[in-house]
């Protein structure tokens, strides 16, 4: 049960040990490589969240993912499918990652940026804007 004791040993468990003190993450979750994900204080990750983390995930600071979002760090070699590439993702301070958006590999995630709802991020985001659409576009805001 969320919001116990038990709960936040058994997702500390999870991730290795790299949950940030007042850390909530919802379940359920999926994913790979779960111990290659760090996630700082005071981060909030809702339901259906996939970490596909084989090339690491890093959570900053006051960062908020609501439901359904893919965090995507590996791929598929274009000319041998069966050869996985890797690349991190990182999500800076105070970012907000709307519901189902979709982040792949390589990207980083400016300090209080905003991800709109379904969007596919497929580069870097700068600080303090909001990225939205398929592929993500940037506004200032």
């Amino acid at each position: 049960m969320p919001y116990t004791p038990e709960y936040d040993k058994l997702m500390q468990e999870v991730f290795g040990n790299k949950i940030g003190n007042n850390s909530m993450v919802m379940t359920p979750v999926s994913g790979s490589d779960l111990n290659n994900v760090s996630i700082g204080d005071n981060v909030f990750i809702n339901s259906g969240t996939l970490f596909m983390a084989t090339g690491g995930i890093t959570i900053e600071d006051d960062t908020i993912l609501a439901a359904n979002v893919q965090l995507i760090t590996n791929n598929h070699d274009l000319r041998q499918h069966n050869i996985i590439t890797c690349k991190p993702v990182h999500l800076k301070k105070n970012c907000w990652i709307g519901a189902g958006v979709t982040i792949l590999p390589g990207v980083t995630i400016g300090e209080n940026s905003v991800i709109g709802a379904g969007s596919v991020v497929t580069k870097d985001v700068e600080d303090n804007v909001l990225a939205v659409g398929n592929p993500a576009k940037i506004y200032r805001f």
